[in-house]
C-alpha cells in the first residue's frame, strides 16, 4: 500500500483550472430528492465558484472550478444570480467545491446576508470537511429559518486507504464531527467512495464501500451518497496507469446501492452525475441510469435491467 502523495505532488500533476467568473456560480440546477420524512422534495442546487479547498485529496477534481483566493461579497452575488434564474423549491444546496465553514473561503461576516437570501427554504445543505466542523456551523445554523444539513466526506473506512487519500481524517474524526452536529440539531449527509485508489479487487471494493456506508449511518448520518471515483484530475491518471486505481463498473454501483438500501439504516443515493464512464454498453446504459435515479427517489430496489451485455461480461 502506498503511503500517499504530498500536496505538492498532487497539485504538480494537475492541468490548468477552468476559467470561471467569480460573481457567477459555475452551475446550478433544479432537481428532486426523497424527503427524510417521506415523499419527494424539490431542491435548488447551486455550485458556487469559491476558493479552492485547503485539503488536497488524492481523488478530488472539484478544484477545476475554483478560485485561488476568495473575493468578499462574491458568494452572495452568486446566490442572487442563481436564485433569480431558478424556480421555487423546498430545499437548497450551496456547494462551494470546498468547505462552507472555512473562514478563508466564506467569512462569517457574510452568514447573516446569506441566511436572509435563503430564508424561504425548509432545508439548507452545505458541504464541509469534518475537521472544520466547529462553532461556525452552530452560528450559521442559528441564523437559518430552515433546517441545516452538512455534507461531509467520509470516503472510506479502509485503514490503509483513507490515510493515503490525503484527506487528513480518521473514521473517528468523522464520527466525532457527526456527533457534534447531532448535538446542534444539524443533519449529516455522508459521501462514500466506490473504488478509491489502492483497492483494485472489485469484490473488496464493494465490501469496503458497504462497510463505509454502514459506518456513516452508525455515526449518525441520515443520508449517504455513493460516489464512483473517476480518473481525470492528473494524479488519478497516474494511478490508473500504474494500476493502483481501477475504475468501477456500473454493475458494481448497482450492487452497492442494492445492498446499501437493504440495510435500511438511512437514505442511500447513487451519484449519477456523468457516470457514462462506468458503462460498457450503450444499449442498456440509459435505462440502468434511470433505474438508479428512480431508486434514489423511491429508496426501494427495482428489478435489474436485462441486456445481452450482461451475458457477454458474465
Amino acid at each position: 500500500m502506498h503511503e500517499g502523495y504530498s500536496n505538492h505532488t498532487i497539485t504538480a500533476y494537475r492541468s490548468a483550472k477552468n476559467r470561471v467568473d467569480p460573481y457567477i456560480p459555475y452551475h446550478f440546477l433544479h432537481e428532486t430528492e426523497p424527503g427524510l420524512q417521506g415523499g419527494i422534495e424539490t431542491v435548488n442546487t447551486v455550485f458556487l465558484t469559491g476558493k479552492e479547498c485547503a485539503f488536497k485529496c488524492l481523488m478530488c477534481d472539484l478544484w477545476k472550478n475554483t478560485l485561488d483566493e476568495a473575493i468578499p461579497g462574491a458568494i452572495l452575488r452568486q446566490i442572487d444570480y442563481a436564485l433569480e434564474r431558478l424556480p421555487p423549491a423546498e430545499n437548497i444546496k450551496l456547494y462551494n467545491n470546498g468547505n462552507f465553514f472555512d473562514t478563508k473561503a466564506i467569512s462569517p461576516v457574510e452568514y447573516p446576508a446569506i441566511a436572509e437570501r435563503i430564508s424561504g427554504y425548509k432545508r439548507v445543505t452545505v458541504e464541509n470537511h469534518p475537521k472544520l466542523v466547529n462553532q461556525h456551523c452552530s452560528t450559521f445554523n442559528d441564523l437559518l429559518a430552515g433546517k441545516l444539513e452538512i455534507a461531509m466526506g467520509l470516503e472510506t473506512i479502509h485503514p490503509a486507504v483513507l490515510p493515503a487519500l490525503n484527506k487528513q481524517i480518521t473514521p473517528e474524526d468523522f464520527r466525532s464531527a457527526a456527533r457534534y452536529l447531532a448535538q446542534q440539531q444539524v443533519d449529516v449527509r455522508a459521501f462514500v467512495l466506490l473504488n478509491p485508489p489502492y483497492i483494485t479487487n472489485p469484490y473488496e471494493n464493494i465490501e469496503w464501500t458497504l462497510r463505509s456506508v454502514q459506518f456513516a449511518f452508525e455515526s449518525g448520518a441520515k443520508r449517504c451518497s455513493v460516489i464512483p471515483v473517476r480518473p481525470g484530475n492528473g494524479i488519478m491518471d497516474v494511478l490508473l496507469k500504474e494500476k493502483d486505481y481501477v475504475p468501477p463498473s456500473l454493475d458494481m454501483l448497482e450492487e452497492v446501492v442494492d445492498k446499501a438500501l437493504a440495510l435500511k439504516q438511512g437514505q442511500v443515493l447513487a451519484d449519477t452525475w456523468d457516470i457514462g464512464f462506468l458503462s460498457r454498453c450503450a444499449i442498456c446504459f440509459d435505462k440502468r441510469k434511470e433505474r438508479l435515479a428512480a431508486m434514489n427517489l423511491s429508496q426501494q430496489t427495482a428489478p435489474n435491467i436485462q441486456c445481452t451485455c450482461k451475458k457477454d461480461h458474465g
